[in-house]
């Protein structure tokens, strides 16, 4: 399945999760810093039982909040979660996150193979790492 007819890509289907001891504020901090989009949170008070955040240019991510390890079927331990996230616009996102308040453990650098970008951390301690490289095309 494709989400244009004229594109043979195919519609994401591997979605990276993380847990978060203040689900709710780092929801937050996704949007305002990074852009992502709240999708749907599901669950009561300060408790995420699963959010969706999108990513406007395709893809996104999952995430809830952290369960004692008695009662999680999933267990990811908070801040150990990295991700590379493709933008066509480093250099304003990485404005945007410092304007926020992210952390920016990599200052805005053009790699050897053709990539621009940055990297940063969110009040979890997750790795972010954003930059303009889309991967190698698939293989036939």
């Amino acid at each position: 399945m494709t989400d244009n007819l004229s594109d043979p890509t195919p519609v994401p289907q591997v979605w990276p999760t993380l847990r978060a001891h203040d689900a709710r504020a780092l929801i937050r901090f996704l949007v305002e810093a990074f852009g992502f989009e709240e999708t749907v949170v599901y669950g009561e008070g300060e408790r995420v039982e699963h959010a969706q955040l999108s990513w406007p240019e395709g893809g996104g991510i999952m995430l809830g909040s952290v369960k004692d390890a008695d009662q999680d079927r999933w267990p990811l331990r908070p801040g150990t979660f990295g991700a590379y996230v493709v933008t066509d616009h480093p250099d304003e996102l990485c404005a945007r996150a410092r304007a926020a308040g992210a952390e920016i453990t990599d200052e805005l650098t053009d790699t050897e193979y053709g990539s621009r970008g940055f990297g940063a951390r969110d009040p979890e301690g997750n790795r972010w790492s954003f930059g303009t490289y889309r991967g190698e095309p698939r293989k036939a």
